[in-house]
């Protein structure tokens, strides 16, 4: 455990601001409640413990998510509710995946009614990223990612040529390419978040680089937390969304549930991901809410991961009724999702 604890992010690095990476607009942000808007489609996007938790998402909602975009990781139920399984077999990959168990838990749980349909997620467009300098997720281990989705028949677009360490690759982040230390927001030169949103929308129009017209909503995720209080699922008493002025004014839009990983929450780093991730500029061109839940640390998640490998106590995680992916699908429902 102590290993998870080092590679989620315990060791909090300094690292100096690239004086030439691009500052980006922020967002007006208010106090206030999620509501529900236009919404056409839902997609989700993670990296690290965020990527895992996109994939069970997708996964167990195939019938409402229809797309996601993964940093930095590997295949559902990967850690299979067991800690040493999550570092040895989905981090360091000493232990095998067990790919082919996991893609039968897969069809026996949809058979069983647990998750939706796996026929869902044939040709459903997935971007995966993996940096050749990240040693916290191997890449075999995201290769079985690309596998597991293939199996089921998603159309999966792979990066696997950056030099990028463990993070989440924007032209925003404060970090160089091949490190891995807070924030996990890296420059690596490129624009991942293009490919992404090309790959799950068809096509995207160029981000905002100049002021956002949008809103930063600062809304109470114990209102939407299955058990009423946030904290007990090891989730931060708030979370975000940004809406654009268009979305707000009734247009069609999509929403992206945007995940971050381990160490990089709100009470971790602020709102270094939310502003960073190079989301919110797309969203004001392409017609797209972004929510971004919000964990945090507590005595069984002391580096604020999502919920993964089961440490919350129950087996029941990564299919319908599990409690963080309950709590996001409500937020996504209130959205209007």
């Amino acid at each position: 455990m102590r290993k998870l604890i080092r590679i989620c992010g315990a060791v909090l690095v300094a690292i100096p601001l690239l004086l030439l990476s691009p500052a980006p607009a922020q967002a007006a942000t208010v106090s206030g409640s999620l509501r529900a808007y236009n919404i056409s489609r839902v997609y989700v996007s993670g990296v690290s413990s965020g990527g895992y938790m996109a994939t069970q998402l997708q996964v167990a909602y195939s019938s409402r998510i229809k797309g996601a975009g993964i940093f930095s990781a590997g295949p559902y139920y990967c850690a299979q509710n067991n800690a040493a399984q999550a570092v040895n077999g989905c981090m360091d990959n000493v232990y095998s995946t067990n790919l082919g168990t996991l893609e039968y838990d897969t069809s026996l749980w949809a058979g069983y009614g647990w998750i939706d349909p796996t026929g869902n997620l044939s040709g459903q467009p997935v971007y995966v990223f993996h940096g050749g300098s990240d040693s916290s997720i191997k890449k075999s281990v995201t290769d079985d990612l690309v596998r597991y989705y293939q199996y089921f028949g998603a159309s999966v677009q792979y990066d696997s040529g950056s030099a990028a360490g463990h993070a989440w690759v924007t032209p925003y982040g404060p970090n160089s390419c091949t490190v891995t230390a807070s924030p996990y927001l890296n420059n690596c030169g490129t624009d991942p978040q293009n490919a992404l949103l090309r790959k799950l929308f068809g096509s995207v129009n160029a981000r905002n680089t100049g002021s956002l017209t949008g809103t930063l909503i600062r809304f109470d995720q114990n209102a939407h937390a299955v058990n009423g209080y946030a904290p007990g699922l090891s989730m931060d008493n708030s979370g975000f969304a940004y809406v654009p002025s268009s979305c707000a004014s009734g247009a069609s839009c999509r929403l992206m549930v945007a995940l971050h990983g381990c160490g990089q929450g709100y009470s971790a780093v602020g709102t270094a991901f939310v502003d960073k991730a190079n989301l919110n500029q797309y969203a004001d061109t392409n017609n797209m809410i972004v929510l971004y839940p919000q964990a945090t640390a507590s005595g069984v998640n002391p580096n604020g991961c999502w919920d993964w490998w089961g440490y919350l106590g129950y087996s029941n995680y990564p299919i319908h009724g599990g409690l963080q992916l309950e709590t996001i699908m409500n937020m996504v429902k209130a959205l209007g999702g």
